[in-house]
């Protein structure tokens, strides 16, 4: 795929590109470059988006109004794309990527007023307390309750994979004010502040030997009605636009661009471009028939349409293609990224900010450092948001209305 730029978008582009080179630090780029997961270590992304947020760039899809930038479709992929090429660490989505577009098109003019700028600074570092046992892909059959008391509900009840639960201060949660025939009916959206009574958070450890992932019980959880989102018992209908953004509302192709880069880079070092070469050249094709999806995406985000059902398809085609990415980079960097082994535990036990040492008897070149952990760490992949079987059926119901 070729994209002609406008004089004005790449004046843009320099712009971004200055800004890149004054503060992005070589640290900073060795970091992200060594993340073995699709979340940046939490003090590197919150130094990060406060350099961003300095700019005015933590936020780019968001309406000037409340912070955005206000950028064109044409910007905000050319931003990716520099940010990805320059090995920037990406921002928790979380906050600014998920609750914050929900509050922007559901939450009252409160709620928009207090959240949106703490986001912004980092002030308040959000999680997304959706699965449970035995709710994950079904999540409309989750069943914490939230018990009507008056000004408040009292919330009991179990989420279970819920990333960065160790060190964020909110969560949005769904949680099921009634039982209803229907179990879409009878859940509501939920804010709650991770530092009320009665809220314990158990690290879940992966294979990749991180701490990215966490239970989070609660018991006797009073959050006041005021942290509704939308109305009480219509919170699948805010679940459904959020899961929107979270899916395909982002911009994902730049950053599959250069790790493709990377990963032929890497072959190129070890001697075996030749042999991974077609596989490649495939996977470059791949990527840049989706970037042509989300370059459409981005264009009706821009004039305030949701994603809608593409969101399903970039989510199970991007996904796929970083598992992809994952198998041919663990190839390239033959023994020595089989080598890898992360440990997942110090002295005394399991650590709960736990990052693996990958820098500690480690003998091959920088560039395998982390490609057995990123392996490991991305068959989640096509598991989390909802399955990718889920979104099949989703794109055959609403696309080719089967």
């Amino acid at each position: 795929m070729h994209v002609t730029w406008s004089p004005e978008d790449l004046a843009f582009r320099d712009e971004v590109r200055d800004f890149l080179d004054a503060e992005l630090s070589p640290e900073m780029r060795r970091a992200a470059r060594l993340m073995t997961s699709v979340y940046a270590p939490h003090d590197l992304g919150m130094a990060w988006q406060a350099i961003l947020h300095a700019r005015g760039w933590a936020a780019p899809a968001w309406p000037v109004e409340y912070g955005g930038c206000g950028w064109s479709a044409a910007q905000r992929y050319i931003f990716a794309s520099e940010m990805a090429a320059a090995g920037a660490p990406p921002l928790s989505p979380m906050g600014i990527g998920m609750c914050g577009p929900v509050l922007i098109g559901h939450g009252t003019t409160e709620q928009k007023a207090y959240y949106l700028p703490r986001m912004l600074t980092g002030e308040h570092h959000w999680c997304q307390g959706y699965s449970e046992p035995g709710s994950g892909s079904d999540l409309a059959s989750l069943q914490m309750a939230a018990v009507d008391d008056g000004d408040h509900f009292v919330c009991t009840g179990h989420k279970l994979w819920t990333t960065h639960a160790n060190v964020a201060n909110w969560i949005f949660c769904l949680v099921r004010t009634s039982q209803e025939r229907i179990p879409q009916q009878g859940i509501t959206f939920l804010l709650i502040d991770m530092a009320t009574p009665g809220i314990e958070v158990g690290p879940i450890l992966m294979l990749s030997g991180e701490h990215i992932q966490n239970d989070v019980f609660f018991t006797d959880v009073r959050v006041p009605k005021a942290n509704v989102v939308g109305k009480v018992g219509e919170g699948w209908t805010v679940a459904k636009y959020l899961m929107e953004f979270e899916r395909g509302g982002g911009v994902s192709t730049p950053g599959l661009k250069a790790r493709l880069a990377r990963v032929r880079d890497m072959a190129a070092r070890e001697g075996v471009l030749s042999d991974l070469g077609p596989r490649l050249a495939a996977l470059a094709i791949e990527i840049d028939a989706l970037a042509a999806v989300e370059l459409q995406i981005l264009a009706n985000l821009s004039q305030g349409d949701a994603p809608g059902a593409k969101s399903s398809m970039m989510k199970t085609v991007g996904t796929e293609l970083s598992q992809r990415l994952t198998e041919l980079a663990l190839e390239a960097a033959g023994d020595y990224g089989a080598a890898y082994q992360p440990h997942a535990t110090r002295p005394g036990g399991p650590t709960p900010n736990y990052r693996p040492p990958v820098d500690q008897g480690h003998v091959g070149p920088d560039h395998s450092l982390t490609v057995a952990a990123k392996y490991l760490n991305d068959r989640a992949g096509s598991i989390y948001a909802g399955t990718n079987e889920i979104q099949r059926n989703i794109i055959a119901k609403a696309v080719l209305g089967l």
